[in-house]
C-alpha cells in the first residue's frame, strides 16, 4: 500500500482521528495517557490504532526511559491537502479573492464619497 493510501486509510477511522486530535492538543503522550482518553476502547485497540497511524507516518514515537512517547507528524496530512484539496479549491479561491478585492474597492470608494459629502456639508 502506498503512503497516500495508508494516510487515507488511517484518517478513515473516527477513533484514529480522535487520537490525532488528542496528540494535537498535547503532543508526546504515553500509551497510558491515550488509553485514559478513550474509556470505551481497550488498550489493545488503542495500540492497534497507533500501529496504523505509525504505518501511515502520522505518528512518530521515541522512548524516554521506560515510556514510549507518541508525537503527531502533520506532514502527510499537509501533503494530502496540497495534492487533493488545494487543486480543487484553487479556482474558487481565486474567484473569492477577486470578489473580496472588488467589495473592498467598492466599500473604499463609497466611504470616500461619503466622507467627501460630509466635508462639503461642514463648509459654509
Amino acid at each position: 500500500m502506498n503512503t497516500e493510501q495508508s494516510v487515507f486509510r488511517a484518517l478513515a477511522d473516527p477513533t484514529r482521528r480522535a487520537i490525532l486530535d488528542a496528540l494535537f492538543e498535547s503532543d508526546g503522550q504515553t500509551m497510558g495517557q491515550l488509553v485514559a482518553l478513550f474509556p470505551d476502547v481497550t488498550r489493545f485497540a488503542v495500540m492497534k490504532h497507533l500501529t496504523v497511524l505509525e504505518g501511515a507516518d502520522l505518528v512518530a514515537t521515541h522512548k524516554v526511559g521506560r515510556e514510549k512517547r507518541h508525537h503527531l507528524n502533520p506532514v502527510p496530512i499537509a501533503q494530502i491537502a496540497d495534492r487533493w484539496v488545494s487543486k480543487y479549491a484553487q479556482p474558487f479561491t481565486r474567484t473569492l479573492l477577486d470578489l473580496k478585492a472588488a467589495a473592498e474597492a467598492a466599500t473604499g470608494s463609497a466611504a470616500g464619497t461619503a466622507a467627501g459629502s460630509t466635508e462639503d456639508k461642514d463648509q459654509p
